[in-house]
């Protein structure tokens, strides 16, 4: 798929593997919307990537919708999506309190919410991505549009207190395959990235030494993964048109411990 001159939707846009893909894709010639709850890191991303931004909640209908018609009203149909969106937790399923002695569970809501941001709401922009992409007109190959999603290694290698996430992330791999099935006689591409340890805002509030030990679990190379590695194979995913149904490790070749 050539890039330049295509309108693109990123959810989850403005900070991290999000912000970097939207970056990547501007200085690509690709009109860019930004789906985030953050507004005001949202707008500041929009303005220096001469994009926009909506507010959007992804595990809400409305929300998404409107978000898809301003992109829209902006750039028209989008032919590309990268789904960004998403968090983790970290809770283990059923144990006792150290202090107390008091066993405890999951709490049970925490799960639901993780599933319903990280999984159902992927879903949810993919479909209605997707639907919206049905009328562009074909390109080579009679290719629509080309859809990323971001999973994680945690999805096969996850570790202890990861249950909601890792299952919410093995479920965009699960589906992967099966809606670039759904989707292949309209010539739309549905491939996803399990990225490993990268270096978000998240692992910048770490103390050096623990984000030294981090990067000393990679084999190769020793280091946390740069968002700019993640956005440029998400270009390369929608570049390349012979590339459907994957999910890829981009992880330096770790696989996580149990803790």
């Amino acid at each position: 798929m050539k890039l330049s001159g295509a309108a693109a939707v990123v959810t989850g846009g403005a900070s991290g593997l999000g912000e970097a893909a939207s970056r990547a894709l501007s200085q690509e010639g690709v009109k860019v919307a930004i789906f985030d709850l953050n507004a005001e890191k949202g707008e500041q991303v929009a303005n220096e990537v001469g994009g926009v931004f909506a507010k959007v909640d992804v595990t809400d209908d409305a929300s998404v919708d409107a978000g898809f018609a301003a992109a829209r009203a902006a750039h028209g149909q989008e032919r590309i999506l990268i789904n960004c969106a998403g968090r983790g937790n970290s809770f283990k399923t059923a144990g006792r309190n150290r202090e107390t002695g008091e066993a405890y569970h999951f709490p049970v809501d925490d799960f639901e919410r993780i599933v319903l941001l990280n999984l159902v709401g992927t879903f949810r922009c993919i479909a209605k991505s997707a639907k919206g992409m049905l009328d562009l007109d074909p390109l080579a190959d009679g290719e629509r549009g080309s859809i990323v999603n971001t999973a994680s290694v945690a999805a096969i290698d996850g570790q202890m207190g990861q249950a909601a996430y890792a299952s919410s992330k093995n479920g965009i791999v699960g589906l992967t395959l099966p809606v670039a099935r759904d989707l292949m006689r309209d010539g739309i591409r549905v491939n996803t990235i399990m990225p490993g340890i990268f270096n978000t805002p998240l692992f910048a509030t770490m103390k050096p030494e623990m984000r030294d030990k981090l990067a000393a679990t990679v084999p190769f190379p020793k280091r946390l993964g740069d968002p700019e590695e993640f956005a440029g194979l998400a270009l390369e995913l929608c570049r390349n048109s012979y590339m459907n149904g994957e999910s890829i490790r981009l992880d330096g070749a770790i696989r996580m411990a149990p803790r």
